[in-house]
């Protein structure tokens, strides 16, 4: 049986339906669609990998670092909502790949070594992800409904592996040629090169426009669609804070720099298979009540374990972390698809929750530096990731019920 009539939606064909007519076609889209993810997080991890060595370099302000390390993350919140109206405007192709061009110009710039063009080069990133990230899952829900699970699984999985890359190579590539510049600057080859082979794809039909209905489901007044976007600000709230804080908080509890930065690539590692397996098995159960409860619980055990819980057994909390980090991210995205009957509610859901979702998670990072500076340990940021993994679990159990987008006014 369909994956999707399971979760409790159907295809509706018209404006969203898939214009690829071959499985040579698809398998091609599926590529393009891994290996745009693949791009999608090397912007944030690959600068903070070489952040000493940059500061070093260019006496960099403490007011510039926090402005290149947060801004991109509330791009992502700022540009989403223009996604879904782009998208009828042009096709969603055609929008993907231009956000491809800028995200291509955009790391190059960062590698030119000047503030200003490093500053500038992070915005048009941040802009760029912001809309590749809403129209990813409308591509998924429109082109294969018969592969949900599949291809949410695959797709996600990139977006995290993204991150482990960034992380793990950039600091190799620096010492490798003493250059923080070209460090940066090397992200931009395979990003040219996702360009190169989505081109011919995106240009060579016509668009496929996803076009608004008339009369059609109002997202902003769903209670489904609310309690997937909260999940989706549980989720970011913990998912960026492990990019900027989990080696600080292994380094304060007297874990050596290099094992630190260890255990933060097993960390993203296993996000990476959480990511993979997670969207397979929700598209497989009856509803994702359980999973999503299971998962937000375990990631923030797994977070306040890390800050408080016995030294010993460090690696388990590490390991608790990833998984669960990497499956809530993809669940949350899961919910896009499994949630909506069609791709242009699936786009105008995704603006919304990673609209306000990224918009507002990105407060995390921001609360753990101001629990962190009053009370001058992270214990405090323990216990919130404890109330975030806790409402994680109550509102990823109501976005888990067989609920459709536009179909719920009286849940």
């Amino acid at each position: 049986m369909d994956r999707l009539r399971q979760s409790g939606a159907k295809p509706t064909p018209g404006a969203g339906s898939s214009h690829l007519n071959t499985g040579r076609a698809l398998v091609y889209l599926a590529v393009c669609i891994v290996l745009i993810g693949l791009n999608l997080r090397t912007l944030y991890s690959s600068f903070s990998a070489i952040l000493p060595e940059i500061t070093s370099a260019t006496g960099m302000s403490a007011a510039l670092v926090s402005a290149l390390t947060t801004v991109p993350v509330l791009l992502l919140g700022v540009c989403a909502p223009a996604a879904p109206s782009l998208s009828r405007r042009f096709g969603a192709e055609r929008v993907i790949l231009a956000a491809m061009v800028v995200l291509t110009a955009g790391l190059a710039a960062r590698g030119l070594g000047a503030a200003p063009a490093l500053l500038a080069g992070t915005i048009a990133c941040g802009a760029a992800i912001a809309v590749v990230n809403v129209l990813l899952p409308s591509l998924v829900k429109r082109d294969f409904q018969h592969r949900l699970g599949t291809m949410s699984g695959l797709y996600t999985g990139a977006i995290c592996a993204s991150a482990a890359l960034g992380a793990g190579f950039t600091h190799p590539i620096y010492a490798a040629t003493e250059s923080w510049q070209f460090g940066l600057f090397s992200w931009t080859l395979p990003a040219a090169v996702v360009v190169l082979l989505f081109a011919p794809l995106a240009l060579r039909r016509k668009p496929a426009r996803i076009s608004k209905a008339v009369g059609g489901p109002s997202v902003w007044r769903s209670h489904t669609a609310w309690q997937v976007t909260i999940f989706m600000v549980l989720q970011a709230m913990m998912s960026f804070s492990v990019f900027a804080w989990l080696a600080p908080i292994l380094r304060e509890r007297g874990v050596d720099g290099g094992t630190a930065g260890l255990m933060v690539a097993v960390s993203i590692l296993l996000q990476v298979a959480g990511s993979f397996l997670a969207p397979a098995i929700a598209a497989r159960c009856y509803d994702q009540r359980t999973i999503n409860l299971v998962i937000a619980l375990l990631t923030g055990g797994g977070f306040a374990l890390s800050i408080f819980g016995p030294l010993e057994l460090i690696w388990v909390w590490i390991a608790m972390l990833g998984l669960g980090q990497g499956s809530m991210t993809a669940l949350a995205l899961t919910m896009i698809v499994l949630r909506t009957r069609d791709a242009a509610t699936a786009s105008h859901l995704s603006g919304m929750m990673q609209g306000v979702g990224y918009g507002v998670g990105s407060s995390g990072t921001l609360l753990v530096g101001v629990l962190y500076e009053g009370t001058g340990t992270f214990t405090a940021a323990g216990v919130m990731f404890l109330v975030v993994g806790v409402l994680g679990a109550v509102f990823g159990y109501r976005a888990g019920r067989r609920r459709i987008v536009g179909e719920d006014m009286q849940s």
